[in-house]
């Protein structure tokens, strides 16, 4: 059976991000074994995201409560659940994601601001919260210029959020490439780490 994959760049670098490099080894190979199978390439960078301010705030809380609101609210609110549709459709998902600031980058943000919504990816039942995003695996490619193991590990705040958001909707098959350390070495060394770590998403790639 056919499966559409969404495939999340996180990076304006294009071809020169080495998250998108190993991700897209991924994703070649991949379609090589699986060529009915689907990839929407979707860069936070270019495409364009609704803003998550007043007017889609209000119009969340009224519409959701089934409150007055205006049409410019609803408007504003039916920007954000065409986005979150759009991102349910999928039946896999594919992630390429540089470190910021020792976090994730904020157009990546937005979007998680937009999709994470009650009702939409998650519920709240007796027993707490319960993701809606169920039965879909995700394969995340972290690019970072340091490397995070040992004492280093606590200012990891990007893969330890995006496991922790991705969990939170409801994602258990979350098989992660870590692509460091991409700053400090020579030119050369940095390109076999990146060639090593491409070898690891094609193996991925072969038995997913």
């Amino acid at each position: 059976m056919m499966a559409k994959w969404l495939y999340i760049q996180a990076s304006p670098r294009g071809a020169r991000s080495k998250a998108i490099q190993v991700a897209d080894a991924f994703m070649e190979t991949y379609k090589k074994k699986h060529p009915a199978d689907t990839f929407e390439v979707f860069n936070v960078f270019t495409v364009s995201l609704p803003a998550f301010d007043g007017d889609a705030v209000s119009g969340k809380y009224n519409i959701m409560h089934g409150r007055p609101h205006t049409a410019q609210e609803k408007l504003a609110w039916d920007g954000v659940l065409k986005v979150i549709d759009h991102f349910k459709t999928a039946d896999n998902y594919l992630f390429a994601i540089p470190m910021w600031n020792f976090n994730i980058p904020y157009r990546l943000k937005q979007y998680i601001d937009i999709i994470v919504q009650p009702g939409q990816t998650f519920t709240v039942t007796d027993k707490g919260y319960e993701g809606l995003v169920k039965g879909k695996p995700a394969v995340v490619v972290y690019a970072r210029g340091g490397n995070y193991d040992g004492p280093a590990q606590s200012a990891d705040l990007q893969k330890r959020y995006i496991e922790q958001i991705l969990g939170f909707i409801g994602f258990t098959d979350i098989r992660s490439i870590l692509v460091d350390p991409t700053l400090g070495g020579s030119p050369e060394s940095i390109e076999a780490m990146v060639q090593e770590r491409k070898g690891q998403a094609r193996t991925l790639a072969e038995t997913f």
